[in-house]
């Protein structure tokens, strides 16, 4: 009795979830204005594909895609780099000021999003780099990296020091040990890590619009968004996009799974 109740729960709350998502679906194959329509059936016999062709076709929407790929791919590349260096450094060595750099980090970490616009705006402006891509992936990076290096940190706590020891006996010099050795051993947690900074920026709204005002320079986010006007919005090609946006990141999560518990369990064994 306790297994079926457990199942028929389980099963409830699949289907809670998958309603809304079948729903988008439903209005990206509509041609009306699905949130005037009071019908309830998901699809019916006038669903098309004709807002995905004009998505493509008659948007600039594969140019924001490309926008959104070269900033995810940067801040991820720089997010592993830096946080597996960085992580690393902070594991194996001491050196003075390690405990307030790590409570900073951590205290970093406590400040909304939103709290931080007025500040990186006036500091992105200074440098000039308002409208330009690199401003943007500073600003990324930057935010991402405190949880990374913890996330680093605490999976390098939990190798042993004896593997770069004996590593170093054999001739490899500390940077070598480091590469050799424990890199291709850390895996999971380097997979976490640029999970972590690519759905930071894949998706993210908020910077990007204070950050990016040229139409031609919209990621993803902001490119969805001139969908909407004050007087109409065009659902369909809304739902349409948002079903596209979403696709690398499941293709993402079905090609790491094996990665992400231990990615993320193991660096929490020790801090």
């Amino acid at each position: 009795m306790k297994k079926s109740l457990s199942w028929f729960t389980i099963l409830l709350f699949c289907l809670f979830s998958l309603f809304p998502m079948l729903y988008v679906v439903s209005i990206s194959l509509r041609g009306d204005n699905a949130f005037g329509s009071r019908s309830l059936a998901l699809f019916n016999s006038q669903s098309t594909l004709k807002n995905f062709s004009e998505l493509f076709l008659h948007t600039p929407f594969l140019k924001w895609m490309m926008n959104s790929l070269y900033v995810s791919t940067v801040v991820t590349l720089s997010g592993v780099i830096l946080a597996a260096t960085s992580g690393y450094a902070i594991s194996r060595y001491e050196f003075k000021g390690k405990k307030i750099m790590l409570m900073s980090l951590l205290t970093t970490q406590m400040f909304p999003a939103t709290m931080l616009m007025l500040p990186f705006f006036i500091v992105l402006s200074k440098l000039h780099l308002i409208n330009k891509f690199l401003g943007l992936i500073i600003i990324y990076s930057s935010t991402a990296l405190p949880f990374c290096i913890w996330q680093m940190k605490g999976y390098f706590d939990t190798v042993p020091k004896e593997l770069e020891e004996a590593a170093k006996l054999d001739g490899c010099s500390s940077f070598q040990a480091f590469y050799k050795i424990i890199l291709p051993m850390s895996t999971p947690a380097l997979v976490i890590t640029g999970l972590f900074s690519f759905m930071s920026s894949w998706s993210e709204y908020l910077v990007a619009a204070i950050t990016l005002q040229d139409p031609e320079l919209y990621t993803l986010p902001l490119g969805l968004k001139s969908f909407q006007a004050s007087l109409a919005t065009q659902w369909g090609l809304y739902a349409a996009g948002a079903l596209v946006v979403s696709i690398p990141v499941v293709v993402l999560f079905i090609m790491i799974s094996k990665y992400l518990v231990s990615g993320l369990t193991v660096g929490s064994v020790k801090g």
